[in-house]
């Protein structure tokens, strides 16, 4: 399935994405359109998948937005992982809509932000997932690409992380 670059996304796609969150904002965090906007121009991979029954103008399935440590991003949880190592390439958030779950949507993007993640040197997938309030759908979607606590922290919004990196030698997903 061909992705969508959301630098060159249309304002129907944006809303999309912004709508999606919005339906996983308890997994995620909220999002406003001007916040979606300087996560995108600052992110090294920005990428959504199309629904695929096409359905109204800018239909999006999933979508993925990741950092490489150079950036100029502000989060504490990409901060907490700039200041422990040098080279990773951090998930900072992703989202499938309920209707395209269990599809390998999730999959499809981490594996294309690693092949863009080696082609950069960037080094391991990194990102944080909630232990409390708890994620067991994300915990296992990670435990079986290979990913392993490297710490915890109390996030900034009150909620404890915990923080992952894709081990060295993992069964990286296959390039889409």
């Amino acid at each position: 399935m061909p992705s969508i670059d959301l630098r060159t996304a249309t304002p129907g796609q944006m809303a999309a994405v912004l709508a999606l969150n919005a339906s996983v904002e308890e997994a995620t965090a909220p999002l406003s359109a001007t916040r979606l906007a300087a996560l995108v121009a600052a992110a090294t991979f920005a990428r959504a998948l199309p629904c695929a029954e096409g359905g109204a103008e800018g239909g999006i399935a999933a979508f993925l937005i990741g950092f490489a440590p150079a950036d100029a991003y502000d989060s504490p949880n990409f901060l907490w992982f700039r200041a422990r190592m040098d080279r990773f390439a951090y998930i900072d958030r992703i989202a499938v809509a309920a209707s395209a779950r269990r599809r390998g949507l999730a999959r499809d993007l981490y594996a294309a932000f690693a092949a863009h993640a080696a082609a950069q040197g960037l080094g391991p997938l990194a990102c944080e997932v909630n232990l409390d309030p708890p994620n067991p759908v994300s915990d296992a979607f990670h435990a079986a690409l290979g990913f392993a606590e490297l710490g915890r922290a109390r996030a900034y919004n009150g909620r404890v992380v915990r923080y992952l990196v894709q081990r060295t030698g993992s069964k990286a997903p296959p390039p889409p």
